[in-house]
């Protein structure tokens, strides 16, 4: 195959697997594109969530415009309080500013997201830069999870979600002050995540040091 070009099928695509949610296909990685951003969700069963709801403002968000692409199946969307029924061939384009989800109706329901920000340069979202780490969670793997986010903090040493994901990492694996430190600063960028602390079962390990942040702090 041709250097300037790839061609490759989305279910060669490599993906990220938990088994309580929809399959995350990382195009924009595999195929090497710095552009914009570019992923897929494949649901698994009927009524898996797709796209959790969200918008792309606030302390740790990217600013980006987002098209989804109803590839396969059938979805259904609430955008902006609104719900909109999706079939195969659906398009919904959401600016940064709306809140979005979207369920499976049906099992291989799959949606293409196609992303960046208005007149800006491309930059890598929070969860993008987050998935494969997350995947070492499910699997248990909290060393690998531990090196990934290290890593993913190296090279985005200000976003709020790398730094509360390296400090799940450094509670499983025992490393109590480097897990305060960094669960510290990740709330200190991005206040959600000082409520998402209070029940995340990674931090059982540390809860009870006064240290701990506490709730509505």
């Amino acid at each position: 195959m041709s250097e300037r070009y790839v061609v490759k099928r989305l279910e060669d695509v490599g993906s990220f697997v938990d088994a309580e949610r929809s399959r995350w296909h990382p195009i924009r990685t595999e195929l090497g594109i710095n552009a914009f951003g570019v992923n897929a969700w494949r649901a698994t069963e009927a009524g898996q969530e797709l796209i959790g709801e969200h918008d792309e403002l606030g302390d740790d968000s990217t600013g980006h415009e987002e098209l989804y692409v109803v590839l396969s199946g059938h979805a259904t969307f609430t955008v902006d309080g609104e719900t909109v029924d999706a079939p195969a061939g659906k398009l919904v384009f959401v600016g940064p500013e709306v809140k979005r989800a979207a369920t499976a109706e049906e099992a291989g329901t799959t949606i293409l997201v196609a992303g960046g920000e208005r007149g800006g340069p491309f930059s890598i979202s929070p969860w993008e830069r987050s998935a494969k780490g997350l995947e070492f969670f499910a699997t248990k793997e909290y060393d690998r999870a531990l090196e990934y986010f290290e890593q993913a903090h190296r090279e985005a040493p200000a976003q709020a979600a790398v730094l509360y994901n390296l400090a799940c990492a450094e509670s499983m694996v025992g490393r109590t002050d480097d897990a305060l430190g960094h669960l510290e600063q990740a709330i200190e960028l991005s206040s959600d995540f000082r409520e998402a602390a209070q029940t995340d079962t990674d931090f059982d390990a540390i809860r009870a040091d006064p240290r701990f942040p506490a709730a509505g702090g």
